[in-house]
């Protein structure tokens, strides 16, 4: 099952793992409650440690209750306890791993381009571990059921709306969108309960993408975001949340990584969209393909 941000959790079931478990935590540490914190960081300091201790034993090494040690486990999408060692168990163990290396300046070209495209790489796989198959099912029923999709993205996240937008036309959705910050207040106020509200931002606290997602869902739109796997202000707004987990450094910002996470999540989108509705979609992209062929020599 899943909680409401769309986080992926075990059916019932303790002993299903979930991948990267110590990433979850790093990328929302810093919005945990300061007792979550200190469950993180004595986690993270000895994670194969924490397989050997029961709950009672790491709640009386932390300082902090049984019930604090469940809570934190929830909320970075596991189950409960057991859970949260059968992960660790899993990632510790691992033979090979994708390290998160920032590109140095003595770096040579073969070493930059093997940091970046293992970045990339390490994206993708710990964005499909956050990334909650039922969200994604809420998010295709909400679009379908729409009679118009309002696509929103600012700075870095403006590329994949637009990109967002040429796919849903491909499909035959009626989908706008709109990467000016004054036009999406006024989008987002117009909205109503016949329309489904997609925006991408991989902070969530991009003061600009949370103001119309919020004036989008008061006008009575389906909202749904695309962000970074961490708790952020956008989400309060959102009616399903789907979740990325890029991991930015020094050199490759918000524009690089998370842009990777943020397509893929785009991709698997448009696919079960279309899928959705297969025989229009593929008359659609049949007649669209018709039309573009006049642009090719």
């Amino acid at each position: 099952m899943s909680d409401k941000g769309g986080v992926t959790k075990a059916a019932g079931d303790d002993r299903v793992p979930i991948e990267n478990a110590l990433e979850r935590m790093r990328m929302a540490h810093g919005k945990m409650a300061k007792g979550a914190q200190r469950i993180a960081d004595y986690i993270l300091a000895q994670p194969d440690e924490i397989v050997g201790l029961s709950i009672t034993e790491l709640a009386e090494a932390v300082g902090v209750s049984e019930g604090s040690v469940v809570n934190f486990c929830r909320g970075i999408g596991l189950s409960g306890f057991q859970h949260l060692k059968l992960s660790l168990a899993r990632e510790t163990v691992q033979s090979v791993q994708f390290i998160h290396e920032d590109v140095a300046r003595d770096d040579d070209m073969d070493t930059i381009c093997r940091k970046v495209f293992h970045s990339g790489i390490q994206a993708l796989r710990d964005s499909l571990s956050v990334l909650d198959p039922q969200a994604l099912t809420r998010a295709v029923g909400a679009i379908h059921t729409a009679k118009r999709v309002e696509i929103y993205g600012i700075g870095s996240s403006a590329p994949i709306a637009e990109d967002t937008h040429y796919r849903m036309l491909r499909i035959g959705l009626d989908a706008r969108v709109v990467t000016d910050s004054h036009i999406q207040a006024i989008s987002a106020s117009r909205c109503d309960p016949d329309v489904a509200v997609l925006t991408i931002s991989h902070s969530g606290a991009t003061h600009e993408t949370v103001a119309a997602t919020r004036l989008a869902k008061e006008a009575g739109a389906r909202t749904i975001v695309i962000t970074n796997f961490a708790r952020s202000p956008i989400q309060a707004y959102a009616d399903v949340v789907l979740f990325t987990m890029a991991r930015e450094t020094r050199f490759r910002t918000e524009a690089m990584t998370s842009r990777i996470a943020q397509l893929c999540v785009v991709d698997a989108l448009i696919a079960a969209l279309a899928l959705g509705d297969y025989d229009r979609s593929t008359e659609t992209l049949r007649q669209t393909f018709e039309v573009l062929s006049i642009k090719r020599f």
